[in-house]
């Protein structure tokens, strides 16, 4: 049987533009402390779907985390942005908490 990576990495190949199977997998390497490969699927997932609010949080805390405080903010601020478009505010008021805490 194939670990979670192997098969969200498949997921992926398959279909570049599949939003779910690209977060998790991005969320898969971030929680193996594959911090670059999980900032380029963030990326990569935002590209094809920029209105994937948790995207916008989990790469702000990644960020945060390593210390890259004026990149986390720059996430955390277009999250913001995207969320009170589409009317989330549980979503905008997470990612403004962490952008507070920066």
């Amino acid at each position: 049987m194939q670990n979670r990576l192997e098969m969200l990495a498949q997921l992926v190949a398959k279909n570049p533009k599949d939003s779910f199977a690209r977060y998790g997998l991005a969320m898969e390497y971030a929680n193996r402390e594959e911090h670059e490969k999980a900032l380029e699927h963030f990326g990569a997932l935002l590209e094809h779907n920029p209105n994937y609010a948790a995207a916008y949080y989990q790469a702000g805390q990644l960020l945060r985390k390593l210390g890259r405080v004026e990149e986390a903010r720059g996430f955390l601020e277009r999250g913001i942005e995207i969320t009170s478009r589409s009317g989330d505010l549980h979503a905008r008021s997470e990612m403004q908490a962490a952008l507070d805490l920066l």
